[in-house]
């Protein structure tokens, strides 16, 4: 069987290629809200076997990024404006918590000083997909930065759905270039400074910007 050529997956292990193949596609608007992943479409599409397709539907179902109901195929989800703001409540807690230790320590991980460096190049070029992967490598490196697995746990489980929001909707498209990199930058510098009530309020800032922005730009709104 011929794999279209957007299909074909890279040399990592063959189901996290998978993964991240469709993670991508789900993210970016190519697999809309409400359109099926099934086993049999991924096997299709990507000429793997059903364990392999099966493991990687389970795997983004965990995350979020799809849902399942009982005897039913998994479907990318609709995120309502109740979702946003659950979400939102939900990622304040954890992020916040994470920046407080970090800025107590006055530590910036290296991840997130990478991150930054990649969403002001990719904001400079216009480069919208490659703002949305440095922008959720910049959040996930802040929580992974304070060492603790089970912060890092409960973040895991709404990371999918974060990374829905930060794809769909167009809210970043919808935000003036100069912002994104501007308030990222700002919750760096309160860390580094060791001001961590600093750190809390921007990233406070950040967060209900951007819960602006997709409430503004859902669909139906």
């Amino acid at each position: 069987m011929t794999v279209r050529p957007e299909f074909a997956l890279g040399p990592a292990s063959l189901t996290d290629a998978l993964y991240e193949a469709v993670r991508r596609r789900i993210i970016n608007e190519e697999i809309r809200p409400g359109e099926k992943v099934t086993e049999a479409r991924l096997a299709t599409e990507y000429d793997v076997a059903r364990p392999t397709a099966k493991a990687c539907v389970e795997r983004l179902v965990v995350v979020g990024l799809l849902q399942r109901s009982a005897h039913k195929a998994a479907v990318v989800p609709r995120l309502d404006a109740s979702d946003i703001e659950d979400l939102f409540f939900s990622r304040e807690a954890v992020e916040s918590a994470s920046v407080r230790i970090l800025a107590t320590g006055a530590n910036v991980p290296a991840e997130a000083d990478r991150a930054q460096n990649d969403i002001e190049h990719a904001t400079e070029r216009g480069a919208y997909e490659q703002i949305v992967a440095a922008d959720i490598a910049y959040h996930r490196s802040l929580v992974a930065g304070t060492g603790s697995r089970r912060l890092v746990r409960m973040y895991e489980l709404v990371i999918g759905e974060i990374e829905l929001t930060m794809g769909r909707y167009s809210a970043h498209r919808a935000t003036s270039r100069a912002s994104i990199p501007q308030e990222h930058a700002a919750i760096l510098e309160a860390i580094r400074s060791g001001d961590a009530d600093a750190a809390v309020e921007r990233l406070r800032a950040h967060l209900a910007a951007a819960r602006q922005r997709l409430l503004t730009h859902l669909p139906d709104a």
